[in-house]
């Protein structure tokens, strides 16, 4: 990957001002203007915020931690946002062509959402329990996520970036007390399960910490010099910075944070709730549906489904009420694993089955290499069932599907394979490998995305089942209702929570009374949707929009619809806002008529 610095860019636009072989009547090469403005501010986002270059494999930053809920830093990223928007204003937008047009329209959206975000206080309750700095540092620092262990560089930028977590740590604290005088806590129930996940790492010794592992794993190649000084310098780190770290997070937590937290659980009763709910639903769905849309559709597409389910236990031959079959799909220990690697082969297994069956689908396929790996334990009682994280172009790290066994008794058989087509193949690893790989992408659109898109996309990649001939069983077929089911319910239940004021319970009601799901994916479902408000939304939105602008194709396109064709005509250009989406697929269409 190139490298763009702003002298780069400096003599790069110097160059475009004086050259007088250009295509406009400005002496601009607008294009070109517009290419370096992108690159300028994608590498100062990078500056900003190391821990997103990792994840792209640029390790220029992977000394650093930053304190992205600091004064300091929050004040930087509005001076950047605001800089470039009022820059990209000069930008003649039809100057450039049909695809930079979209980047435009991308960039300047995102700039805009973002400055916007700036009335609602996140930082305020900067963790939780499935989402917080101390638990993705735990992965990031084990050797099991982003930050590479391959050199002894690599151990020692890590040794430095434990300083900026520890700042981050206290930034945090001190946050949160300022939350707690302005009304803006998180509810009591989700801190009361974030502090087991803080306890976990206050071990008596290094050894037992999962900072320790990149030391247990030390590559060979490491001379004996450089073992000595790293073991000695990750167990001073571990047991003076790290383990001191996680204990004040814990006493804070105990001392002062749980007895103020709240006993509410939704948006609507914090501090300009009701706006700051209505931002998170236009910033994540890329729509202007209201929440009291969402919601009506979220109860359509319920009743809808639970229709087709009652076909489907027509077909086994079971004979009674939907919730009498909900009852014995979650109960029968055929359906069930009994040891968690049994789970983890079977979709190990899926791999390269899926993989035979995709090409009569699609027509262009990622290089970046696919795994699947169990969740940590550290992290599992509190994860989601599956997850994807994205790996890089050059292969160095492959893309990842984590299946959580945790409690593998609870984890049906008949909803694997639809969670794979999800989050692994044709799904996530699909469209964000094929983006990040398309080098004619600017960078922010190669690594970057919208929530509806990418999670739309993960949903409708489920509806492809039958087309690729995997819900072969019916059951099977049933598993992946169950999960179209599952995030339509979303759709009710985050509204509900954050717009209509529902509890705890009400929320459990609810999802127990309209799907096959046991109580522990319940109940971390619940609290997932309190904890990060609006994203749970995007599932279904996206999947209906792409759904709907497929239809619309087959209709206008009759027998000239080719579905590799459109398949690679979503995907090409990578995640994007819905309407831009539509506006894209019907101008493909058009040109075919």
């Amino acid at each position: 990957m190139r490298k763009i610095t702003s002298a780069y860019i400096a003599g790069l636009l110097l160059a475009i001002a004086c050259t007088t072989e250009l295509p406009d009547e400005q002496g601009i090469d607008t294009p070109a203007a517009f290419a370096a403005l992108l690159e300028e501010h994608f590498e100062q986002h990078l500056a900003l915020n190391p821990i997103d270059a990792t994840e792209i494999g640029d390790y220029r930053y992977n000394d650093q931690y930053a304190n992205s809920i600091g004064p300091e830093h929050r004040a930087s990223e509005h001076e950047l946002n605001s800089e470039f928007l009022a820059r990209l204003a000069d930008i003649e937008r039809d100057d450039l062509g049909v695809n930079e047009r979209l980047s435009y329209d991308m960039f300047k959206l995102r700039l805009e959402t973002a400055l916007a975000g700036e009335r609602f206080p996140d930082h305020l309750a900067p963790m939780n329990q499935f989402r917080s700095a101390s638990t993705s540092f735990v992965l990031l620092g084990s050797g099991s996520g982003d930050h590479p262990f391959d050199t002894v560089k690599h151990y020692d930028d890590f040794l430095a970036r434990i300083d900026g977590f520890v700042v981050y740590t206290e930034q945090a604290i001190e946050n949160m007390r300022e939350g707690v005088r302005q009304g803006i806590t998180q509810p009591r129930i989700l801190m009361q399960k974030f502090l087991p996940q803080v306890e976990s790492q206050l071990v008596d010794r290094a050894e037992a910490s999962g900072f320790y592992a990149p030391i247990t794993n030390m590559p060979e190649s490491f001379s004996a010099a450089d073992r000595a000084r790293l073991t000695a310098a990750y167990k001073d780190a571990i047991e003076n910075k790290l383990i001191p770290a996680y204990a004040r997070i814990k006493n804070f937590m105990v001392d002062e944070y749980l007895s103020a937290a709240r006993d509410s659980i939704g948006l609507l009763d914090l501090p300009d709730g009701e706006a700051w709910y209505a931002y998170k639903v236009r910033q994540i769905t890329t729509t202007d549906l209201t929440p009291a849309e969402i919601h009506q559709i979220g109860l359509d597409e319920v009743a809808r489904i639970h229709n087709e389910m009652r076909g489907v236990m027509q077909q086994v031959g079971f004979e009674g009420e939907l919730s009498e079959f909900f009852e014995y799909v979650n109960s029968d220990a055929r359906f069930f694993y009994s040891e968690p690697e049994q789970l983890i082969q079977a979709y190990r297994d899926m791999t390269a089955h899926i993989e035979s069956l995709v090409p009569k689908l699609f027509e262009v396929f990622p290089k970046t290499p696919f795994e699947v790996r169990r969740v940590e334990p550290f992290r599992e009682q509190s994860a989601a069932k599956g997850s994807y994280q994205s790996g890089l172009p050059d292969g160095s790290r492959p893309g990842i599907f984590y299946a959580n066994a945790y409690n593998v008794g609870t984890r049906p058989k008949w909803d694997m394979q639809s969670l794979f087509l999800h989050e692994a193949i044709p799904g996530h690893h699909f469209q964000i490998a094929l983006q990040q790989e398309n080098e004619s992408l600017p960078r922010f659109r190669r690594y970057g995305g919208f929530t509806a898109y990418i999670e739309g996309w993960g949903l409708y990649a489920e509806s492809l089942g039958r087309e690729l001939g995997v819900y072969t069983d019916p059951l099977d077929y049933f598993g992946a209702l169950n999960a179209e089911l599952w995030r339509s319910i979303r759709l009710v239940t985050d509204t509900g929570i954050h717009a209509k004021g529902w509890t705890r319970q009400q929320v459990l009601d609810y999802m127990f009374a309209n799907s096959a799901t046991s109580e522990t994916r319940a109940v971390a479902e619940a609290e997932r949707f309190m904890a990060i408000p609006g994203q749970a939304l995007a599932y279904k939105i996206g999947m209906l929009k792409i759904r709907e602008i497929r239809a619309r194709a087959e209709a206008q396109l009759g027998d000239k619809f080719d579905v590799r064709a459109f398949h690679t005509q979503v995907l090409m250009d990578g995640a994007m806002p819905l309407s831009m989406l539509e506006t894209k697929i019907q101008t493909w269409v058009d040109a075919q008529m």
